[in-house]
């Protein structure tokens, strides 16, 4: 391969801000934050030249990885008892969403705490910050009362956080697993991609899910991963974002995806990756003192209820019954093998099964992510359902509230041509939703948006971590739950009316059809501004120059 050409990649992986770069910040969801453009330009150049001068490092061959499988939900635990007791039938599944973030966590950690058997637990980044350490903590304490934990990460934003796990790893009825790892230059972004400069393409494809599995009877799923701002912790940046807790019969379902995961060849025991010259005991030392009370702050008290008015999750687990929505459900995943299919196509994917059904929409297709980027197929699929009537409305971040400004070029590409084919199309503001209440308490952060959902006649919901972009499609693996209930969609779409028409602008055209316009409703009286509203001047010329250098396929 000509290495040339693999810096090239890698400039222009820099630009697009698709792999970490150098920076003070935590990351968000598949793309950093905490760095400027000019930054990631820098940064980009020095992988470049690193990738020139390096050597290569490869994954290790021979590796035993001792097969495992989920526990089966029982009545013998606690978990299992309450779930079965509160089903009204077996082929039905229980929901409840988590808008809150504190109530998304709490929820996480109370499970650990009543698991008696087993903590499955997938997740596309656990930040080594006080929510990361916090809930790693807590499945230490549950594997010191016999409980079995499998921690699977993908491997993309480990960077510097291998003695952490190891830590975790030395104990007793541990084991963590890393995805499509990086087998050399662990301790930051430039020397790992430097270590393996023939393998970027590999490197390049994700295990972007996100799931916790407690006793094979209850769950959580949705598009959290667990770091500060996730869970509205952060100082600087919060999102708002939406996880479902579950239990019934789509919990199996999702312990089947787990073990795929698991026990795939693209799965890799940590220790074979990365090693410690350190003794067990040490470790472990190390680990309590990273993750005490001193370093690790509890997080605060919940608020007496939730935006849709539940309490927590633990009262209804003191009671013995749990008080869900009960729906058909059915859980779907990309196949761990999607990392090395061209184009990353399966018929039997995450975003085909969900595109095939908004195709199938009879009076309106309702969508929230994060980054959106309709592309050829997306743009076909609204086109056919306005023809037919179909209304459809859409939330996204505005250019303001976004953490990846150069990504959002791609949506910009799309948005005057959904505009011209009747779309509703809504953009979170950072600034609006400072002023809002419902959705969480932002301060001074800047609010961002990360729920990844989708609501057809407001009856079928989709809950998961896909976002509606080429990544997705193509790059990352992705888990979600189709549910088949009036009621969670009810619930949805209230929580969508929320965040629209309290912490978004609505995009529109201009009366002669020629410029786009936001609107935002202040106190009754509407206000109409132009330009990509609370975005810089100099943040939008950037983006203007460095448009070219960034093709949609790289987004």
């Amino acid at each position: 391969m000509n290495l040339l050409r693999t810096a090239g990649d890698v400039l222009q992986a820099g630009l697009t801000g698709r792999y970490p770069t150098p920076r003070g910040g935590h990351t968000v969801d598949d793309k950093p934050y905490g760095a400027g453009l000019r930054s990631r330009l820098v940064a980009a150049a020095l992988g470049a030249c690193a990738v020139l001068l390096a050597g290569c490092a490869s994954l290790p061959t021979n590796v035993v990885r001792a097969p495992s499988s989920a526990v089966e939900a029982s009545r013998a635990t606690t978990l299992g008892r309450i779930a079965a007791d509160s089903s009204p039938a077996e082929e039905l599944s229980g929901f409840r969403l988590m808008p809150v973030g504190s109530y998304a966590l709490n929820t996480r950690v109370t499970l650990a705490r009543l698991a008696e058997r087993s903590l499955d637990v997938q997740y596309y980044l656990v930040s080594d910050d006080q929510t990361g350490r916090y809930l790693l903590r807590q499945l230490r304490d549950a594997a010191q009362r016999g409980v079995r934990v499998r921690l699977l990460i993908d491997d993309l934003y480990t960077s510097g956080e291998d003695s952490l796990f190891l830590g975790l790893a030395a104990y007793p009825n541990v084991e963590i697993r890393l995805f499509n790892p990086f087998p050399g230059g662990r301790s930051g972004f430039l020397t790992r991609f430097a270590a393996s400069p023939l393998e970027i393409e590999r490197l390049n494809h994700r295990m972007h899910n996100k799931l916790f599995i407690a006793d094979g009877a209850m769950a959580v799923a949705g598009g959290r991963n667990i770091a500060d701002e996730y869970f509205q912790r952060s100082m600087v940046e919060n999102f708002v974002d939406l996880d479902a807790f579950v239990c019934g019969s789509v919990v199996s379902e999702l312990s089947e995806i787990f073990d795929d995961y698991w026990n795939s060849p693209y799965v890799y025991p940590l220790e074979s990756i990365t090693a410690s010259s350190r003794s067990k005991a040490e470790r472990q030392a190390d680990f309590e003192e990273r993750s005490s009370p001193p370093a690790t702050p509890v997080p605060e008290e919940l608020p007496a209820t939730d935006t849709l008015g539940y309490g927590p999750l633990a009262d209804d687990l003191e009671r013995g019954r749990l008080g869900l929505i009960w729906a058909p459900a059915f859980a779907y995943a990309d196949v761990p093998s999607k990392i090395s299919m061209e184009n990353g196509f399966d018929a039997d994917s995450v975003q085909y099964n969900l595109i095939e059904l908004m195709r199938k929409a009879k009076s309106e297709v309702q969508i929230s992510s994060p980054y959106l980027i309709p592309g050829p197929s997306g743009m076909e699929m609204i086109s056919e359902n306005r023809k037919r009537g179909v209304a459809i409305k859409i939330l996204t971040n505005s250019l303001a509230a976004t953490d990846e400004p150069l990504v959002h070029t791609g949506y910009a590409r799309y948005r005057f041509e959904m505009l011209e084919r009747g779309v509703e199309l809504s953009e979170l503001s950072p600034n609006r939703i400072k002023r809002a209440k419902r959705l969480g308490m932002f301060g001074t952060s800047i609010g961002r948006l990360h729920a990844k959902l989708a609501v057809i006649d407001r009856q079928t919901l989709f809950i998961g971590s896909m976002n509606f972009d080429p990544r997705s499609a193509h790059k990352n693996t992705e888990l979600g739950i189709i549910i088949e209930s009036p009621q969670l969609a009810k619930e949805v779409v209230r929580l969508l009316d929320i965040a629209k028409y309290q912490s978004a602008y609505r995009v529109q055209l201009s009366k002669d059809k020629r410029e786009i316009e936001w609107l935002a409703i202040e106190d009754d009286n509407p206000m109409v501004m132009y330009g990509e509203p609370d975005s810089t001047f100099w943040l939008r010329l950037e983006l203007e120059l460095l448009k070219p250098l960034a093709p949609e396929e790289l987004l």
